[in-house]
């Protein structure tokens, strides 16, 4: 994830994969990607960016031949650190791996989660987007500054959903917002969800006065008319869609989420190559570049040792940004 002024930081998530290897051209037994029995954990309920992201992984990767019979199961809790805590307990267990991102990093320090992302094994990042700012199709809230506007008359009466716990990005990017509009940080009303499926029936069912998730979990929903999009949170529009950022809007905020994937701890050096391995060539693969695009999704490919190094930078930024923003 990126920030801008006067924080920068931070700113999802990825697949599974099972089956006994093939001998056919283009199954994945040439490059070593076959991994018989792996399963891939999404730390939150379905629907939300870990999901779509670790399904959409996953069925590129059986597109490609790089393996199949995936297996993609959900583990919700405590903003993904139930998933965090079991990962970190199948030590040494090559067949597993969790999508993950910056929600998790800032629940682990949020909830005091028992288990960091220091104990398990980096294997990839691989995208970037952007945060929406989204209200019901019926909400009074035509533009971003009508709703600030409200926002700042009064903060704790006007909720605001995200589907992380606090830390995470869907919490941090309208904490940002509300600070570049003049609010204090304390007087926002943030109601966590645990993920953007669940946030979603309480933005359309105006139980919260606007939300905040990622732009992949809620193209859908934008393009059919049930969600208004009122701005994004990164340094440029998102093509196709019709809303501006913060920035060009006189709030300065510059805001991106990203995701990748952690396997356990005490894999041994081959494990470990064979799970980073499988995601060089899902990430090379036409199926996924595709993906990117459709899901408006920046590519932000990075393993191994330098992902390990940005999960240790992510983390020591979320402790920061809280602190500066009094929380």
């Amino acid at each position: 994830m990126r920030l801008r002024a006067p924080f920068a930081l931070l700113g999802a998530a990825l697949l599974v994969l099972v089956g006994p290897p093939l001998l056919t051209p283009g199954s994945g037994t040439e490059t070593g990607t076959q991994i018989p029995g792996l399963r891939f954990m999404v730390p939150n309920t379905p629907g939300g960016g870990y999901d779509i992201t670790a399904r959409t992984a996953a069925k590129n990767a059986e597109d490609a031949g790089l393996t199949h019979d995936i297996e993609v199961f959900n583990l919700p809790g405590a903003g993904g650190t139930v998933g965090l805590t079991r990962l970190v307990s199948e030590h040494g267990n090559g067949k597993l791996a969790m999508s993950m991102g910056l929600g998790v990093v800032g629940a682990a320090r949020s909830n005091d989660a028992p288990t960091t992302l220091a104990e398990t094994t980096p294997i990839a990042r691989l995208t970037e987007e952007q945060d929406v700012v989204v209200v019901s199709k019926d909400s009074p809230y035509k533009t971003i500054d009508q709703l600030v506007d409200a926002w700042k008359d009064a903060p704790g009466k006007l909720p605001v959903g995200g589907g992380s716990a606090p830390g995470g990005p869907d919490h941090l990017a309208p904490m940002l917002m509300a600070e570049a509009a003049g609010i204090a940080p304390r007087q926002v009303n943030y109601v966590p969800f645990d993920g953007g499926g669940e946030l979603l029936a309480s933005i359309l069912g105006d139980k919260v006065a606007f939300g905040v998730s990622g732009v992949g979990e809620y193209l859908d929903q934008i393009r059919a008319g049930e969600l208004r999009l009122l701005a994004v949170t990164g340094p440029e529009r998102v093509p196709g869609l019709d809303a501006p950022t913060l920035e060009e809007s006189g709030y300065d905020v510059d805001f991106t989420n990203w995701r990748g994937v952690v396997a356990p701890p005490g894999l041994s050096d081959a494990e470990r190559e064979k799970l980073t391995r499988l995601f060089e060539e899902l990430h090379a693969s036409e199926e996924w570049q595709e993906s990117l695009e459709k899901n408006g999704w920046d590519d932000a490919f990075l393993t191994g040792e330098e992902f390990g190094d940005f999960l240790t930078a992510q983390d020591e930024r979320v402790v920061s940004v809280l602190k500066e923003l009094g929380l």
